[in-house]
């Protein structure tokens, strides 16, 4: 077929005839029975997998929590705000597609360990930041370190696993992101308090990276294919990312990137502030009750979402993308009452939020599993690569930023509304609560573009694997 991909042998490599030139339609050579379609180390490293991801999680939260006495002591606005998280997702998805490719081609340990190693030297020097700019070219470095992370890591995952499991493994490994939420919402509050410097927690969360880093130089990695009983011819796949691209599914699935991560960096980067303003809690309780509405819904959504989308996928080649094509809609719907209904009550405001928070999950059990599913193995990793650049750089970056400088400008409308000519705490309140309706309007869009997504995987399955079941 056209999209396959093609090695040419030259005129006589393969005997002596010099007016033969050979065509081996598929790169990809299956491998003898005898394999095993399932690591022996899977749930191993696995494990180790998800508790870096946990601590990658973990690292990058900690400015959403400090984001109050950062912003007191330089005097910032909430746009400002928006450019330190904006410029750790530029960075992130910037590096991660050269990482990317790299991963493909190297040792995929070696990348995580030194990416570990990189990300928390960077998160400690955070605590040594002496001024606005300091700290958001700190961020930046943190970046490089954590997007050599993720693509190897699924790139990892889809070896370790084969295809029918992949949604409970990836659910696990993505247990790390709300699980390093509650961690870092349950905890760096009290670090704050017991230090009494928002620096503190910068320097402590640097520790437990360097001894995952350690760990991770010693895993033992199974072949590119091995979990599709399959091995990869040595040949270069030529445009790698033109190849991608032309992928109808996969398309698709980096515009959902786009919205799932404006609306996820938005939330994350910005409901701790808002707490605090709107509901006039201190920050500690903020910090609290954003981990429940992020953080231990996940726990419930991921585990039950990765069970959901393999059963989709058991019972339709569309399963698993329909799972989280309803999912996201819920997710519109519960995040809007959240903002509509709430009323000033905190409880109807976490409850429903949380809710909307717990549905958005079943996302990356249903898309990260697709995608490995239609990229062949030894394009695994430049394929979350691409995919996280889009996710990153338009959704990540932006969400924070567009919403930042929406609610600055939201409190000025509402300032200008009352007769007031001097800004304060209530109108910034009231502008951040306003802005942050830009969350389920993105969690609708994504919603939609995963449905979008869900009519063209079974010929793009088809395509990779002619005549075979993905």
């Amino acid at each position: 077929m056209a999209n396959q991909s093609e090695l040419h042998l030259s005129p006589g490599d393969l005997s002596g005839n010099k007016q033969s030139t050979t065509t081996i339609p598929e790169t990809i050579i299956p491998c003898t029975q005898s394999e095993s379609p399932q690591a022996a180390n899977a749930w191993k490293v696995l494990f180790l997998l998800f508790l870096a991801n946990l601590l990658n999680f973990f690292d990058r939260t900690i400015p959403a929590i400090v984001v109050e006495p950062i912003r007191l002591e330089w005097g910032l606005s909430d746009l400002q705000l928006g450019l330190i998280a904006g410029a750790f997702t530029l960075v992130y998805a910037v590096a991660g597609i050269p990482l990317g490719r790299l991963a493909d081609r190297i040792s995929r340990k070696k990348i995580m360990a030194w990416g570990l190693v990189v990300w928390s030297g960077f998160t400690a020097l955070n605590a040594v930041a002496w001024n606005y700019v300091s700290f958001f070219m700190v961020r930046m470095g943190v970046g490089v370190g954590e997007a050599s992370y993720a693509p190897a890591a699924n790139s990892l995952i889809s070896d370790l696993f084969p295809p029918e499991k992949r949604s409970r493994a990836t659910g696990i490994f993505m247990l790390g992101l709300p699980l390093g939420l509650v961690l870092a919402f349950f905890t760096v509050g009290a670090m704050i308090t017991a230090f009494d410097s928002w620096r503190a927690p910068f320097l402590i969360a640097a520790v437990p990276g360097i001894i995952l880093a350690i760990a991770m130089f010693f895993i033992k990695e199974p072949e590119r294919g091995q979990s599709e009983q399959r091995k990869l011819a040595d040949d270069v796949v030529a445009n790698p990312i033109r190849k991608l691209l032309k992928i109808p599914t996969f398309f698709w699935i980096i515009l959902s990137g786009v919205t799932i991560n404006f609306a996820a960096y938005a939330g994350n980067g910005f409901l701790v502030p808002l707490l605090q303003r709107y509901f006039e809690i201190s920050l500690t309780q903020a910090a609290l009750c954003t981990g429940v509405i992020v953080g231990i819904t996940g726990l419930i959504g991921l585990t039950a979402g990765g069970w959901l989308a393999d059963k989709g996928h058991q019972f339709s080649p569309r399963g698993r993308l329909s799972v989280g094509a309803v999912s996201l809609v819920i997710a519109a719907l519960a995040t809007a009452g959240a903002l509509y209904f709430s009323n000033h009550s905190l409880v109807a405001f976490v409850v429903l939020f949380g809710f909307g928070w717990l549905a958005h999950y079943n996302y990356y059990t249903s898309v990260y599993p697709t995608i490995h599913d239609i990229v062949e193995p030894r394009l695994r990793s430049t394929a979350i690569a691409v995919y996280f650049a889009g996710m990153y750089l338009l959704g990540g970056a932006f969400g924070p930023i567009v919403v930042g400088a929406l609610s600055d400008q939201l409190a000025q409308y509402h300032m200008t509304l009352a007769g007031q000519s001097e800004m304060t705490e209530v109108f910034k309140a009231q502008g951040l609560y306003d802005a942050m309706y830009l969350i389920p309007v993105a969690l609708l869009l994504t919603g939609l573009f995963i449905w979008q997504a869900s009519r063209h995987i079974i010929a793009d399955k088809e395509i990779r694997t002619p005549g075979q079941s993905a």
